[in-house]
Parts: C-alpha cells; sequence; structure tokens
C-alpha cells in the first residue's frame, strides 16, 4: 500500500468514525510546539472568549469547574508580572501578546449552585478539606490542559512556563484567595526560532495495557 492510500484510508476512516483527520492531529499533537518567540500580532479579545468558551467545555470532576484564569494582555500590567517570572521565562513573557495565569479557586464549590443543580454535593467538600484540595487541582489542571488544546485548535500557540506562585498570587490573586497553577504565554509563535523536538517515551516506557 503506497502512502497516498494508506492517508486516503485514514480520511475514510475518520468520515466514518467521527475521527479527526490528519491535518488536525498535527495541529493539537504531532507538529504543534511549545513556543519561546512571538509574532508582533495580537491576539484579538473575541478570540479570548472563544478560547474560554472552547475550554470551559472539558470535563471535570462532577462539573466543579475550578480553574480560573487571569488573561494579562496590558503593558502595564506585564510589566507588573515580568519581575514575577523565572529570569530564563521573563523576556519570553515580555514579548508574548497574551499571557494566561491558570489558577484553580479552592472555594470552587461555592458555585456549585450553579453547576450542579440537580443534585446538592456541597457538602462532599466542605466537610473533607483534603479532598475538596485535591479536586481542585486535578480538575483545574485539567482545565489548564483544555486551554491548552483549545488555544491550539484556534491557531494560536502556546508557551507553558513556571513563575513565582506566592508572589503572583499576591499580586494578581488578592481578595480572590485562588492559587496559581502554571502560566501559559500565548499568541502567534515564531517556527523559524524553535528547537529540534525533544524525545517523547515509547508507549512500553510508560504505558501498561491490562
Amino acid at each position: 500500500m503506497t502512502s497516498a492510500d494508506r492517508t486516503l484510508e485514514r480520511t475514510n476512516a475518520a468520515e466514518v468514525s467521527g475521527r479527526l483527520d490528519d491535518r488536525a492531529l498535527d495541529q493539537l499533537f504531532r507538529e504543534a510546539r511549545s513556543f519561546s518567540f512571538w509574532q508582533e500580532r495580537p491576539v484579538e479579545e473575541s478570540v479570548i472568549q472563544e478560547l474560554y468558551d472552547l475550554l470551559k467545555m472539558g470535563p471535570t470532576s462532577a462539573n466543579t469547574s475550578p480553574a480560573r484564569f487571569v488573561f494579562v494582555r496590558s503593558e502595564e500590567a506585564k510589566a507588573r508580572l515580568v519581575p514575577l517570572m523565572p529570569e530564563m521565562n521573563q523576556e519570553k513573557t515580555r514579548s508574548a501578546p497574551l499571557v494566561a495565569l491558570v489558577a484553580y479557586d479552592p472555594l470552587f464549590h461555592q458555585k456549585l449552585g450553579k453547576l450542579m443543580p440537580y443534585r446538592d454535593i456541597t457538602h462532599w467538600f466542605t466537610a473533607n478539606p483534603a479532598f475538596s484540595e485535591q479536586t481542585a487541582r486535578q480538575s483545574g489542571t485539567l482545565q489548564g490542559a483544555y486551554l491548552i488544546m483549545a488555544a491550539r485548535s484556534l491557531g494560536l500557540d502556546c508557551g507553558p512556563m513556571l513563575g513565582d506562585n506566592q508572589k503572583i498570587e499576591a499580586e494578581f490573586f488578592t481578595g480572590r484567595g485562588w492559587k496559581l497553577n502554571f502560566v501559559c504565554a500565548l499568541g502567534y509563535g515564531v517556527r523559524e526560532k524553535l528547537y529540534g523536538r525533544l524525545p517523547r517515551l515509547d508507549f512500553d516506557e510508560a504505558a501498561v495495557l491490562l
């Protein structure tokens, strides 16, 4: 079977199964990269809204949706953020047209009246602080991953990175009580400045099929 035949076979299978085609899979996974250099092209507010409207649809435990996001776009806000980043991440933060502070709300259960209207499960979390914290971290991290995939689906590039959690929380989350998970630069990356892709683990190194 030729390469063209295999491509046609995958295309036909995608039409039957609902599988994404190779172009979409390349954009989301195989050709997607973490960027450090950015084009001077803004991310419009309408795109930010569309980004959130996509990522919020991803599943979370009991629909708790604990993630919270601060989108840093103005020069004034970036000037507050850059000094709170490790030196190696400061320039990519400064030059990115948009930077998302991906956080979670420890008091997410206060929104469950809206998010879970058919059953009152608030006591699951108020009666068990350790379980509540675990849920906030796990589902909040899931939503951070949805942010990256939603951004890529809209043609944006991403550069996830760490910041100084305590300082960023004090600067941007005062009065909210949110906890920082990670920072993610967003925009349109400069592909010519990418390094070669680093290796990944093979299936039998990272997975077990039982």
